[in-house]
C-alpha cells in the first residue's frame, strides 16, 4: 500500500527533472518530464517508503543518514535540489501540508528555550568537539556567514571581510565597552578588541567554546580587554556602548524574540548601536526543517523580517539599517563543504560513519537551501535615537583598514 501512496506522491510533485527511483522490490520507476537535474535514489526498505511519504522531509535525513537510502554518484545535493524545485505547496500530499500547517501554527508555542533548555541544546551542537570545526572553518573559527566583497576570495578574507563590515557598522571607537552575545569561539572579540581598541564581554553557553575562547584570549595577550563568560544573554547586567550578535537569533527561538530585543535595548547605552547577524527568511513565517531541529539545531528557528519587525518596534529600537546578504552564506558552505571532504580522514579518526554522514548531509542541504530556497542573511543596526549614526550609507565603505583604530589606540 505504502509503496502505491509514495508513487502517486511522487508522479503529483515532480514536474520538471527527473528522479529514477529504484524501491526495496528491486524494481525502478521514473518520475518526471526529463530535461534539466537527474538525480537516482535507491530505497532499501518498505519502512523507509512508508516513512519518506509521512514526513518526507524528516525521513529523508534519517534514511541518507542511516545508509537506507542511497543517491546514485553520492549526489546528494542534485536530489535536495530537485526537491526543492519541486516543492510548490500546492502539489505536496494533503497529510503532508496539513502537518506543516500545525507545525508553523504552534511554533509559538513550542521551544520556548528556557535558561535550562538554552543550554542544553547549545551543548548538542557546540559541544561535540572543537577538533570537528577545525575541520571546516576558518582559522579564526568563524562558524557563521562570511561577507565576499568578490565570489573568488578565500574563506580566511571572506571572514574577515565579514568582521570588518560588521565593526564598520558599529561605528568603534577606542575604549568603548562591547557585548558580544553569542561570542563562539571568541574570534570577532578578539579581532574588536585587537583591531579596533574596544573593551569586550563576551558571552557563550558552550563550555567548549569559551574554554578555547579563553586560551586564545591568553595567548594573545588581551586579558585585559576581553572578558568571556559561560552566561545566558538573559542574565547581563550592565550597560554597553556597543552589542555585536553574530549568528545567535536564530538559537533564540520564536517565543523568546521579544525577550531578546527587549534585553538588547535594556543593556544599550542611549547613543549606543547594536548588529545583529542572522540567518533569514524571505519568505512567510513556516514550519522549521524537522531534521535540522531534530539532529543539528534543536530549539533554533529562522525568523522572517515580518516576525522581527513588531518585537524590534515594540522594544523601542529603530532599525537604522538593514542589509540582506544573498549567497554569501552558499559561498561560506561550500568553502566548509570543500574543506570537511578534505579532512574526511581526520574525521574518521574521531568519529563513525553515520556521523559523517549525518554532517555532510547537514552541510550539503544547507548549501542548497541558501543556493535555491528563499534563505538569506539578515544584518539589522538598531539604535536608541535617530540622530546616533549618519543619515546616509557612505560610512560603511570609507572605514578604515584594519589595524588603523588600533594604532590609533596605542
Amino acid at each position: 500500500m505504502w509503496q502505491r501512496i509514495f508513487e502517486t506522491m511522487l508522479t503529483g510533485l515532480i514536474s520538471t527533472g527527473e528522479l529514477h527511483v529504484t524501491l526495496p522490490d528491486g524494481t525502478t520507476r521514473r518520475f518526471g518530464p526529463g530535461g534539466g537535474l537527474e538525480v537516482a535514489v535507491r530505497i532499501a526498505d518498505e519502512a523507509t517508503v512508508r516513512a519518506l511519504t509521512r514526513q518526507p522531509e524528516l525521513a529523508l535525513g534519517e534514511a541518507y543518514t542511516d545508509g537506507r537510502l542511497t543517491v546514485e554518484g553520492d549526489d546528494v545535493a542534485g536530489l535536495i535540489r530537485l526537491m526543492i524545485r519541486n516543492r510548490p505547496w500546492e502539489r505536496l500530499p494533503s497529510w503532508v501540508r496539513g502537518t506543516n500547517a500545525v507545525r508553523a501554527r504552534l511554533a509559538g508555542l513550542t521551544f520556548h528555550n528556557t535558561k535550562r533548555s538554552a543550554r542544553a541544546n547549545v551543548a548538542h551542537h557546540y559541544d561535540l568537539s572543537n577538533d570537528l570545526y577545525r575541520l571546516f572553518l576558518d582559522e579564526d573559527m568563524q562558524y557563521s556567514c562570511a561577507y565576499f566583497t568578490d565570489p573568488g576570495m578565500s574563506l580566511e578574507a571572506a571572514q574577515a571581510a565579514k568582521k570588518a563590515h560588521i565593526a564598520a557598522k558599529l561605528r568603534l571607537e577606542p575604549g568603548q565597552r562591547v557585548l558580544d552575545i553569542g561570542c563562539g569561539w571568541g574570534g570577532m572579540a578578539l579581532t574588536l578588541a585587537r583591531d579596533y581598541g574596544v573593551h569586550v564581554t563576551g558571552v557563550t553557553l558552550s563550555e567548549r567554546q569559551l574554554e578555547l575562547g579563553l586560551a586564545r584570549v591568553a595567548a594573545a595577550g588581551l586579558e585585559n580587554r576581553i572578558e568571556l563568560r559561560l552566561q545566558d544573554y538573559r542574565e547581563v547586567t550592565g550597560r554597553f556602548d556597543r552589542i555585536v550578535s553574530v549568528g545567535m537569533l536564530e538559537h533564540v527561538g520564536l517565543p523568546q524574540f521579544p525577550t531578546y530585543f527587549d534585553k538588547v535595548s535594556d543593556l544599550l547605552e542611549p547613543d549606543g548601536v547594536a548588529l545583529i547577524h542572522s540567518i533569514g527568511t524571505a519568505s512567510p513565517p513556516a514550519a522549521k526543517n524537522q531534521w535540522i531541529d531534530r539532529y543539528i539545531f534543536p530549539g533554533g528557528y529562522i525568523p522572517s523580517l515580518s516576525e522581527l519587525a513588531p518585537v524590534v518596534e515594540a522594544a523601542r529600537l529603530w532599525a537604522t539599517d538593514i542589509e540582506v546578504l544573498r549567497l554569501h552564506y552558499a559561498l561560506t558552505l561550500g568553502h566548509w563543504l570543500e574543506r570537511f571532504d578534505a579532512n574526511i580522514a581526520a574525521a574518521r579518526r574521531e568519529f563513525d560513519e553515520r556521523f559523517i554522514r549525518m554532517w555532510r548531509y547537514y552541510l550539503i542541504i544547507s548549501r542548497v537551501s541558501f543556493e535555491e530556497h528563499m534563505q538569506g542573511v539578515f544584518q539589522i543596526q538598531l539604535a536608541k535615537r535617530i540622530a546616533t549614526l549618519p543619515i546616509t550609507r557612505d560610512y560603511l565603505y570609507s572605514h578604515p583598514p584594519q589595524g588603523a583604530m588600533r594604532e590609533a589606540a596605542e
